[in-house]
């Protein structure tokens, strides 16, 4: 939990990894410039003492999360979001299971969430009961990365009809909650396989569902807004977006204050994407940021509940995280019990 001026900060991070892009694992060209583009993403956005080298970046320790994430960095609880990429990795880059098997050794800091390719067809349906089962998605979630490439294919839109069929799998097993990567591209994926335009499809479809857009579809903000503002089961998620905090403050503050203006302030979560930044830095970047004087006729304040609300406690909500009672906002319909 973070403190500062007499106000706790109950901490969600809501998008994390365990990735393995080692030498030895990467089986491509593909695989290579994917975590090299990753790295240029911490190298470019993050303050100097932040970038660790590339070695460690590729593959970091069980001891590295835990001092990043819940050591050093605040975190009370953080929900891994796989990322298989088997085309680019010989045993997957971010998977379900090696997520899995470190949450299990900390199960009081870790949840783990799923993952489906509507592509897989009659079978991922199979697999998608299989690990709801086996890691206890019910209540949790899935994140689906649209523009991943499998055998010719270079993404899918979550308005395909097998999207749709998975979708409504998701509903019969309970999984509610539906993290998507809607932002900016990666080398060597297609940028237009993570256009937003079909969120909104899915969204109407499947209105018991949560989709968590994340990185609030980044560089496609206005797009993202305008589905937003219609359907009030869509989320916007700062992983990536906060980064821009330090490297770039006035663009981060007119993201944050068109998210504000479209959506509400309990549609808007923290993610670190950890590993590409940690959440320290971020975490007291953000309580200590203000909206520029000159800018905030249009965008307003940012208060501390909102804060509060971004940082741990609409996440909370949406995986039913208990939150201690001096980190809650009181008489907010938002804040978990």
């Amino acid at each position: 939990m973070y403190h500062k001026d007499g106000v706790d900060y109950f901490v969600v991070d809501g998008h994390i990894h365990f990735w393995d892009a080692s030498e030895e694992n990467t089986a491509n060209k593909y695989g290579e410039g994917f975590i090299r583009c990753f790295y240029d993403y911490q190298r470019n956005l993050s303050p100097k003492e932040w970038v660790w080298p590339l070695e460690k970046f590729r593959k970091y320790s069980e001891q590295d999360i835990l001092h990043d994430l819940f050591e050093t960095g605040y975190v009370d609880r953080a929900i891994f979001q796989p990322t298989y990429l088997t085309e680019f990795y010989t045993k997957g880059f971010n998977t379900t299971e090696s997520n899995g098997a470190l949450a299990r050794k900390h199960p009081d800091k870790f949840i783990v969430n799923g993952a489906f390719d509507p592509r897989e067809g009659e079978a991922g349906l199979d697999r998608l009961e299989q690990l709801a089962e086996e890691w206890n998605l019910r209540g949790r979630g899935v994140k689906l990365y649209t523009a991943e490439w499998r055998g010719d294919s270079k993404g899918y839109k979550l308005s395909d009809p097998m999207a749709l069929t998975y979708l409504a799998k998701c509903e019969e097993l309970g999984i509610r909650n539906v993290h998507i990567h809607k932002g900016p591209t990666i080398w060597p994926l297609n940028r237009d396989a993570f256009d937003v335009a079909d969120v909104d499809a899915a969204a109407t479809a499947f209105p018991g569902l949560n989709f968590v857009v994340e990185h609030s579809g980044l560089p496609r903000l206005e797009d993202f807004c305008w589905i937003a503002t219609q359907e009030p089961n869509v989320y916007a998620g700062l992983s990536v977006v906060l980064p821009f905090i330090h490297s770039r403050p006035r663009y981060f503050a007119k993201v944050i204050g068109e998210l504000l203006f479209w959506l509400d302030e309990d549609r808007i979560t923290f993610g670190s994407d950890y590993a590409i930044w940690s959440p320290k830095w971020l975490i007291e970047s953000l309580v200590d940021f203000q909206i520029p004087e000159d800018m905030q006729s249009e965008y307003g304040q940012l208060t501390t509940d909102f804060k509060r609300k971004v940082l741990g406690l609409t996440m909370a909500r949406l995986y039913d995280i208990k939150v201690p009672e001096s980190a809650q906002i009181k008489d907010a319909g938002t804040v978990a019990a």
